[in-house]
């Protein structure tokens, strides 16, 4: 299981399977080496994957590079939720970013400065929010995040890879579902269900694995 763009494992907590049946591996994000491709990331990725045939799981951005993983090995499965499966899938804005080169410019060191906003008289609305992105979204590295985003933004996948799963939900602002073809709806799902629809993914993840269909709606 990969987490998406800038989080930790732990995002998977909450996923509980039959141990008798699954064992589940957390996969962590690297430090990129300098001008390191994603296909040259996965490549050192598979240092962390042990077994043959593996099933693998990816949120988000890391929907995309367990993509970029299964075109390296033989997998039994691939899964992928709130995330993309081919170019065409990247919203607009995201596009545009990679025509004109903005994505270079965006402050994301600020999220270095989450525990200095912490200290100040934020409502408990806003603490909470700060609380969940200082236990989930971890990895703040700055060349980490601007290695994440280029690679995010400039992905070129002409066509999805064959026997893609693609689970989304219908209220994910990151990725819309207007853009999104051929997958499997969560209804109110957002952008972190894994989070908050965890029991879906516990009740329906071990059909997906075991069989690759879901009797569920595609859109």
């Amino acid at each position: 299981m990969m987490p998406g763009m800038a989080a930790n494992p732990s995002i998977f907590e909450h996923i509980k399977l039959d141990n008798s049946r699954f064992e589940i591996h957390w996969l962590s994000w690297q430090i990129p080496l300098k001008d390191e491709s994603i296909q040259a990331y996965a490549k050192r990725m598979l240092t962390h994957i042990k077994h043959e045939k593996p099933i693998l799981i990816g949120v988000s951005f890391g929907g995309v590079l367990v993509q970029e993983i299964a075109k390296l090995i033989e997998i039994e499965r691939l899964i992928i939720v709130s995330s993309v499966k081919q170019s065409s899938e990247i919203p607009k804005h995201m596009q545009l970013a990679r025509e004109t080169g903005i994505y270079k410019y965006l402050p994301f060191g600020l999220l270095n400065y989450i525990n200095e906003i912490e200290k100040l008289p934020v409502g408990n609305i806003i603490r909470k929010r700060l609380k969940l992105y200082q236990q989930y979204l971890s990895v703040n590295d700055k060349v980490y995040l601007d290695w994440a985003v280029k690679e995010m933004v400039c992905w070129n996948q002409p066509k999805p890879m064959e026997n893609i799963i693609h689970v989304h939900g219908d209220h994910d602002k990151v990725f819309p579902i207007k853009n999104i073809k051929n997958c499997i709806v969560v209804n109110e799902g957002t952008h972190i269900m894994i989070l908050n629809r965890f029991r879906w993914f516990n009740e329906h993840l071990p059909e997906l694995i075991e069989h690759g269909i879901l009797k569920e709606k595609q859109c």
